[in-house]
This record gives structure tokens, sequence and C-alpha cells, in this order.
């Protein structure tokens, strides 16, 4: 399980980890396993961690008070999850986060989460990239909901992510392009027919 995460480490930074920084690391971080449909957060509650995916699957939504589910993020392995705007803002979060499978996580807390910064550059590096990485993709994610068409933003998820069409129920993939069940399944046919 920390051998992902100390690959991702180094991945992301370009850093070597010392055997003492990878000590640090291992006593900041603690495992969290859910089960399928088990919430890591419910909205209302304080997201007191930041969890880094090993294994498994989630979504994070929101219900409208029709009771729409709207999927705003996926994770898988690799990925983290969390409501990034309450861990750091100390905010009630209005997200909810579920496991779509049996899920295994590495949680830390924001003030862990700091001190390991200043402890292991190659975690400042890491979260630098992360936080680079995130912003722009947030860009595209906004620029595509409102300008692009149902079709466009299916086919960049397509180009984009490939694994979420294989990992994520269908009515999943929908709420998160913004779209009716029955269009994602118009636009699947149209593109099998071409």
């Amino acid at each position: 399980m920390f051998d992902t995460f100390l690959q991702y480490v180094a991945d992301y930074s370009s850093l070597k980890l010392s055997d003492e920084e990878i000590e640090v690391i291992k006593k900041s971080f603690k495992l969290k396993k859910l089960r399928k449909r088990q919430y890591l957060l419910q909205e209302g509650d304080m997201s007191k961690y930041i969890s880094f995916v090993t294994k498994g699957a989630l979504r994070q939504y929101t219900v409208d008070d029709k009771g729409h589910e709207h999927i705003v993020r996926f994770g898988i392995e690799r990925w983290w999850m969390g409501d990034y705007e309450g861990f750091t803002m100390k905010t009630p979060s209005r997200y909810n986060i579920d496991a779509i499978d049996d899920s295994e996580l590495l949680q830390i807390s924001y003030e862990q989460l700091e001190d390991l910064k200043k402890k292991v550059p190659a975690i400042e590096a890491m979260v630098k990239k992360i936080d680079q990485r995130s912003y722009v993709s947030q860009q595209r994610r906004i620029h595509s909901s409102i300008s692009n068409t149902a079709e466009d933003r299916y086919i960049d998820l397509l180009n984009t992510y490939p694994d979420f069409l294989q990992r994520f129920p269908q009515n999943m993939i929908a709420s998160y392009l913004g779209i009716s069940p029955e269009t994602l399944s118009r636009i699947r046919k149209q593109m099998a027919g071409k």
C-alpha cells in the first residue's frame, strides 16, 4: 500500500526519498478501508482528511433539492479524494464522497500534511505539481461544461479518462458529464454506428 504512494511521490517530485523521510511519511498517514457504498464524507461533515486512493474507486457529488445527484469528481487508484475546500478552509463539506468499490485509502490531516511538506522536500514538490495539474484540469472541465456539446464532453472523457468508462456505471458517467442517461445512451449508439 505504501509502495504505491511512495512511487507516486517519486513520479510527481523527481526527488529520491531517504529511509528517514519514508518513515516520516509512513507515520503521517493512517489507513482507511471502505466497503462498497460506504461514505468517506457526508455533506455537512467537517473534512478532516485528504485521502490518497491505493485501491478502489470513489465519487464526489452533491444532491440537489429534487434529489438528483451531480457528480463533480471521480477517484481511482493513485488519485486524491476529499473536499479540498473544506479540508483547507476548515468549513463543513457541501459534498458526499462514497466508495463505488471496496477501497483502501491513506489519509492525512491538514496539519500533518503541512508539517510533512516542511520535513520532506519531495512532498512539497509533489503537492506543488498536483496543485498545478488540478488547476489546469478544473479550468478545462469548466470550459468544457459551458462550451462543448454533450457529445464533445463524452469524447473528451473517452480520450482523457478511458478507465472511468470501465469503472463507473453509465448513470454516474452521465451525471459527471451533466447529461441524462438517455442522452448518453443516444450518443454512444451514434458513435457505435459511425
